[in-house]
């Protein structure tokens, strides 16, 4: 199917299902909804508008029904019958069928199911836009029975995300050239980056990478389990992982008549989010009810259950750094600062006046603080800011996409766990922390470790280099010399730093010591 023949198809879509009238209403011409009446002659508009807007995304394959699981965590924005509706997207997508998914495990691993696996359900206990999951058992290498998940790759998805993507390409390329914000508004390098994260998505050992990651990141913090991946068993079709036994977490009533705080919960989700963020740079970018539960097993009572890791974002140490430094001073109510960061980082023209930015920045901001989320909407407050970016010019960062999906998702769940939740006071103490471990003397120490090995190694060499220097003819390559010279200043800079932690350290041991003394003597 040429992007010619997709492009109609999809306008075919949008008009079998009556998605027109969620569009055309608004239109000024009465002559253009008469024409799609006269073109969709015939057509049964008697089902709930939420109902066939969910089928026309199904219809119109993977990428769409994602963009419907991101509408369903948008309560406040979206009308309650189109949320409900669009929130089966999450995970209960038509599935294919049992023996398609049995053919590509046999394919994969080139046994039959009944070899692989002690028992295999044959019906599908979920299935999402990209993929089915299928409980089974096995014998591990022990000998001991466990229970384990089985995620399948939906057949045929590359060349249906190809031709969508293509789609998505061109219109980008329209928009760039007929747009007066085409150039700010970076609509071919998002595109791009949506591009990356699907294609990522449909190998299912990258998915299984990135669970590996997070789980050793999530190590220690007492907040979430994921599942291990079974590495014996993974295959870019096929991936076979621990199975994970919760409660949907938007099944609330059952979580609240299980005794699960839903407060700690919501304000967990927020550390866990943050976490992620901004101690990691690495984190879960599909986080939609379809893929969160939560255990009641004792032992992890309360704590969330995280699945699906197709689609991970990952951010530089410089990203994580403006991020913390803007949501610092946001917290704050340090306009001026936030102004100043995006003038610093490029993001808005150099000749920008600080103080007009301030005052446009608090304007959209100062309305939200102190008021619980359940009066907050942060997709507002991002259109107000895109508003006032448009204003000021200011550059789209595609690279920070995914982390506003993410964050649009985290919202969205704790409204739904708790509308309650103050998410500015919440966040605030997190992020103040991570500011001062990234400036303070744990951060000094950790760079300190880590670049030891290097001098360690290069301090033997520099008599070596000096000699070879000096015996070199006059005029000779003052290369190595530059080389040499920035070498002995950047050890003579740590031997200064390590001369300094000494003098305190050993400061601070006499000061105690005499603190002691007086104590004792008093």
């Amino acid at each position: 199917m040429s992007r010619l023949s997709r492009g109609v198809f999809i306008l075919f879509v949008v008009l079998r299902y009556g998605l027109d009238e969620l569009v055309l209403s608004s239109f000024r011409h009465p002559w253009l909804r008469l024409f799609t009446r006269i073109l969709t002659l015939g057509r049964n508009l008697h089902a709930p508008r939420g109902e066939r807007l969910r089928e026309a995304l199904e219809r119109l394959g993977p990428i769409f029904v994602k963009f419907g699981q991101v509408l369903s965590t948008r309560r406040d924005l979206m009308p309650p019958d189109i949320a409900e509706e669009l929130a089966k997207l999450q995970d209960r997508v038509p599935p294919f069928s049992s023996e398609v998914a049995v053919a590509t495990i046999e394919r994969a691993f080139r046994q039959p199911v009944d070899q692989l696996f002690e028992t295999f359900e044959r019906e599908p206990v979920a299935s999402a836009s990209i993929a089915q999951v299928h409980f089974a058992t096995l014998r591990d290498k022990s000998g001991q029975r466990r229970d384990v998940a089985v995620k399948v790759l939906r057949p045929g998805m590359l060349p249906v995300i190809e031709k969508d993507l293509a789609l998505m390409r061109m219109m980008a390329g329209w928009v760039e050239k007929l747009s007066d914000d085409g150039k700010r508004l970076k609509p071919r390098e998002v595109v791009a980056e949506f591009d990356k994260y699907l294609h990522d998505e449909l190998d299912l050992v990258r998915e299984a990478a990135n669970a590996a990651q997070l789980r050793r990141n999530m190590e220690g913090l007492g907040l979430v389990l994921i599942p291990e991946m079974l590495w014996d068993f993974c295959h870019p079709e096929v991936i076979v992982m621990e199975r994970m036994k919760g409660v949907p977490i938007s099944q609330v009533d059952v979580l609240r008549a299980a005794g699960v705080d839903i407060s700690k919960l919501a304000r967990d989700g927020v550390t866990l989010f943050f976490t992620q963020v901004f101690r990691d740079g690495f984190f879960h970018a599909d986080m939609h009810p379809g893929n969160i539960q939560v255990s009641l097993d004792p032992a992890t009572f309360g704590r969330y259950i995280s699945l699906d890791f197709g689609i991970v974002g990952t951010l530089t140490e410089f990203d994580k750094e403006y991020l913390a430094q803007n949501f610092t001073a946001f917290f704050r109510r340090d306009y001026k600062r936030v102004a100043e960061l995006h003038i610093e980082s490029g993001w808005v023209p150099p000749q920008t006046r600080v103080d007009e930015l301030e005052a446009a920045i608090r304007a959209v901001c100062e309305p939200y603080f102190d008021r619980p989320l359940k009066e907050i909407s942060l997709g507002m407050v991002l259109m107000r800011l895109f508003q006032t970016s448009r204003r000021f010019h200011v550059e789209i960062q595609p690279q920070l996409v995914l982390l506003q999906k993410t964050l649009l998702n985290i919202e969205g769940l704790g409204r739904q766990l708790d509308p309650d939740l103050d998410l500015w006071s919440t966040a605030k103490p997190f992020l103040e922390q991570w500011m001062l471990d990234q400036v303070g003397p744990q951060r000094l120490w950790r760079e300190l470790k880590a670049q030891a090995p290097q001098y360690a190694k290069l301090l033997p060499q520099l008599p070596r280099l000096l000699h070879d220097y000096l015996q070199q003819p006059r005029g000779g390559d003052s290369r190595q010399l530059a080389q040499l010279i920035a070498e002995q200043r950047r050890t003579n800079a740590l031997l200064q730093i390590l001369l300094y932690l000494g003098l305190g350290f050993f400061t601070s041991m006499l000061v105690l010591v005499a603190w002691a003394h007086l104590n004792v003597y008093f």
